[in-house]
């Protein structure tokens, strides 16, 4: 399937919306308020990059010596521009463009990736990957392919590599849901992000929190 509503994922389906749309779809699950929206699944990037045919050569590119910054620079140059410039497949823009005119064809969204490699117990890969904000309907399949191509951020390809995680392993699903006009936002740690420690932290600011 091409796309999966929030409301109707878990915590098990990480495989098929990754990390960020599992837990939305948890916190969906017990009626606790999230903003509206569906996840492009991670199948959906597997198919593109294989019947576009660039997924051998954007492996290969990606292929490089972690401690080598020069390498690792043209290792994202290149999968950008393999994934930036590959064609969309026709029946995969309809299905988005059908979930996308669900929301209502006048919304402004989120765009945020959601790897199958996220939030694990013993590696963490939490803000390597984009997130745009304040998308509408003319720019949403651009910045699809461009949280796809954060999968190849130099940064992203060192820490795979540290951690021991394929990069043919990974795929990316990506999160779309509504804006929402913050009067403040922030995040809570139920334990210490450092220690572990069972302390409660909030970090917040007002306004968006870009």
């Amino acid at each position: 399937m091409s796309v999966a509503w929030l409301s109707a994922v878990s915590a098990s389906d990480v495989d098929t919306v990754g990390g960020k749309a599992a837990s939305l779809g948890e916190l969906s699950s017990h009626n606790l308020p999230i903003p509206e929206g569906f996840a492009v699944t991670a199948d959906t990037y597997r198919q593109f990059i294989t019947s576009t045919g660039i997924a051998d050569e954007l492996f290969d590119a990606v292929d490089v010596d972690s401690e080598d910054s020069r390498a690792l620079a043209e290792a994202e140059r290149r999968a950008r521009q393999l994934i930036l410039d590959a064609p969309w497949p026709e029946e995969t823009r309809s299905k988005i463009f059908a979930a996308f005119e669900d929301l209502g064809s006048e919304s402004i969204v989120a765009v945020r990736s959601s790897a199958t490699a996220e939030d694990l117990p013993d590696a963490s890969f939490a803000g390597q990957q984009e997130t745009f904000l304040n998308v509408s309907q003319p720019d949403l399949l651009d910045r699809i392919k461009r949280c796809w191509a954060s999968l190849f951020t130099q940064r992203a390809i060192s820490y795979r590599e540290e951690q021991g995680f394929a990069h043919r392993e990974v795929d990316m699903a990506v999160v779309i849901q509504r804006m929402v006009d913050a009067d403040k936002s922030g995040v809570m740690f139920t334990s210490h992000p450092s220690t572990g420690a069972e302390q409660i932290t909030v970090e917040a600011a007002w306004g968006l929190g870009e």
